[in-house]
């Protein structure tokens, strides 16, 4: 049957799924208890953090694969807790940019110590160098795989069905 998953293919999405949560869950918890944090908040100020400068919002989206509604929701959130700045941008009026702000950079570096620890307890300390090279590669693969697909920032919008558009 070609809507079925074969045995290995099924206890390996599992396996991967589950893994995910699990690290994710926890990874979740500690940056609420350390920093009042949730893990998207976490990654767009990693992610402006390691960055030259500001980002717009389409990067930033496409980045952490998250709705642009969504990132605007939490951008706001950022922006009133005086961790982000955000403002149009200088090169296109039709784009807004976001920089981190001094205190976003601390709130960072207070967080950065325990994710790091539970990423490495969770998921690194089981993995040997050759278990890690090959997990490596192989996300690599499947998430270049994924992003061959038009990031969800680009993706055009389908007309209802019966709107004649």
């Amino acid at each position: 049957m070609a809507d079925v998953l074969e045995p290995k293919q099924l206890n390996t999405y599992f396996a991967l799924m589950e893994a995910v949560s699990l690290l994710q869950h926890a990874v979740s918890q500690q940056l609420r208890a350390e920093g009042g944090l949730s893990y998207v908040q976490f990654e767009l100020l990693a992610r402006l953090s390691s960055s030259d400068g500001p980002l717009t919002m389409t990067e930033l989206a496409d980045g952490v694969v998250y709705s642009r509604s969504g990132l605007t929701h939490q951008a706001g959130l950022l922006e009133k807790a005086g961790l982000v700045t955000r403002g149009p941008s200088a090169d296109d009026h039709r784009a807004t940019v976001v920089g981190i702000t001094e205190a976003g950079r601390e709130l960072v570096a207070k967080v950065l110590p325990g994710h790091v620890d539970a990423v490495r307890r969770l998921l690194f300390a089981p993995l040997s160098t050759s278990d890690l090279d090959a997990l490596g590669g192989i996300m690599a693969r499947v998430r270049d795989h994924m992003r061959a697909e038009p990031p969800r920032s680009v993706a055009t919008r389908r007309s209802p069905k019966g709107s004649g558009a």
